[in-house]
């Protein structure tokens, strides 16, 4: 593995106006493809993530020399682009909820500025990861986290993922 250059982030990003527009598996569907695809393109390791009905939270890495304004806005735009797609063929009703009166687009998934914070430190990281992971359950989503499936707490707790672009943190700052 080529040496990181980059601390692990802590990044999240919220749907416009806190709808629940993720509700749907297959809006998470396309968040876990858009993650994987960067993956395997090595421009980011992914550590935790959850995946709520109007919110995400990640913990990931960039890879090399990758910039992360530049991921960021790769991961926004694929994924609002995609989930936009399916609401014009599937289901345009809801797809108006989303329309704005913007230059640059005739409608928004995400809010604007979503949330990336570097985490320097093992202690922050794993604070981070433990909210991440706590998400699920204090919505009453699932008892456990670890029974939220679009969430990376089964890769922590029982060694056990769903999901192949994760990767367990164990290496220490």
């Amino acid at each position: 593995m080529d040496y990181p250059l980059h601390y692990p982030q802590f990044f999240t990003a919220t749907i416009l106006n806190w709808k629940h527009l993720l509700k749907p598996d297959k809006y998470k569907d396309i968040i876990t493809g858009s993650l994987a695809y960067l993956v395997k393109e090595k421009r980011i390791q992914v550590f935790s993530f959850v995946i709520m009905s109007s919110h995400i939270h990640i913990i990931w890495r960039l890879m090399n020399d990758n910039i992360q304004s530049e991921v960021q806005q790769s991961f926004m735009k694929f994924t609002a682009q995609m989930i936009i797609k399916d609401l014009r063929n599937n289901h345009p009703l809801v797809l108006e909820h989303f329309l704005v009166e913007a230059r640059d687009r005739k409608y928004q998934v995400w809010e604007r500025n979503p949330l990336s914070i570097e985490l320097r430190s093992e202690e922050v990281f794993l604070q981070k990861l433990l909210y991440i992971h706590d998400n699920p359950v204090k919505a009453g989503l699932s008892l456990t986290s670890e029974a939220y499936l679009y969430s990376s707490a089964s890769l922590y707790d029982t060694g056990v993922s769903l999901w192949d672009f994760l990767e367990k943190w164990d290496t220490a700052y």
